[in-house]
């Protein structure tokens, strides 16, 4: 599932999703929630658990893709879960700023953005070849001669969808780094999805572009993009895999068993999705290196929590 994010904000842009997560309060469902007697925080032990993937794809394909995840936490907690798949990714930072997910996939910003205003925390991300992280490329287009940060200049760079994080704000802020900003020195268009950004690069339809380094490995291995036709131009540094998140007000002991529930899955049928080895434990400091990228793109994260 990580390698076919297909992030649907576009339609909504950057700045409205930033709009849409500022306001308004949290109202987190406290359902078969009690009172811990030691510091009078309300915890809740659902009795079913609705744990929320990303809509890379129609909700019922990765409803059906996430059966056997489905029946796996069912027997690992004990509990009925039920998996939620929302129209887009400004509708899932809705439900989860609301209480009404106790589980959640995000990607890496739009979890930034979810955190601003829901009380989540992040506790796995996916493993897959030894390291719970991953790159963007930015691509350039052969014939045309794209080959570095300068041949940019002047062009037309495609980007996936403008919440995506390793086809939209790790590559423009690589460019940005290098003193290309957009309007200023090069044209953007917005695609919706890293293989068409890859296409679009290919056909030259698109100078350049920037995408998760994954995705364009497995597009070049499916014969989909021509190695020949495409150069990568840099790629980028670590960035941490897309995390899983929990309700923040969850029983402790139940917030232990979801997190070792993760941690110690080792069935290849149940992470056959996720095209990974497992799960790493991972911490809200660890996406402060996408926090940064605010900075470099003036975009002010902490704004959204006033």
């Amino acid at each position: 599932m990580t390698f076919s994010i297909k992030n649907s904000l576009s339609a909504i842009g950057l700045t409205a999703l930033l709009a849409l997560v500022g306001c308004g309060n949290p109202s987190v469902n406290q359902s078969n929630s009690e009172t811990d007697s030691n510091s009078n925080a309300t915890t809740s032990n659902p009795s079913k658990l609705v744990v929320a993937l990303l809509p890379d794809e129609s909700a019922s394909t990765v409803i059906q893709n996430n059966e056997k995840l489905e029946a796996y936490l069912e027997s690992q907690l004990d509990k009925e879960v039920e998996l939620f798949v929302s129209t887009d990714y400004s509708s899932m930072i809705e439900a989860a700023s609301k209480g009404r997910l106790d589980l959640a996939y995000f990607g890496p910003l739009s979890y930034v953005l979810a955190k601003t205003k829901s009380n989540i925390e992040a506790f796995a991300a996916m493993n897959k070849d030894g390291s719970a992280t991953y790159k963007a490329v930015i691509i350039g287009n052969k014939e045309a001669g794209i080959d570095s940060f300068e041949d940019i200049a002047d062009k037309t760079m495609a980007y996936g969808d403008q919440a995506s994080t390793s086809s939209h704000l790790i590559p423009k802020s690589m460019l940005a780094e290098q003193g290309l900003k957009v309007k200023e020195n090069y044209e953007e268009v917005f695609l919706g999805a890293h293989d068409a950004v890859a296409l679009a690069v290919e056909k030259g339809n698109a100078q350049a572009g920037g995408l998760s380094q994954p995705i364009f490995e497995s597009l070049v291995e499916k014969g989909t993009i021509d190695p020949d036709k495409v150069v990568i131009i840099a790629e980028s540094k670590p960035y941490p895999q897309y995390p899983w998140t929990m309700r923040s007000d969850l029983d402790p002991e139940l917030k232990t068993k979801i997190s070792q529930a993760f941690t110690e899955l080792e069935d290849p049928e149940v992470l056959k999705p996720f095209k990974a080895q497992g799960f790493d434990p991972i911490q809200d400091q660890d996406y402060d290196v996408v926090r940064e990228l605010g900075a470099i793109l003036d975009l002010d994260f902490a704004q959204l929590s006033k």
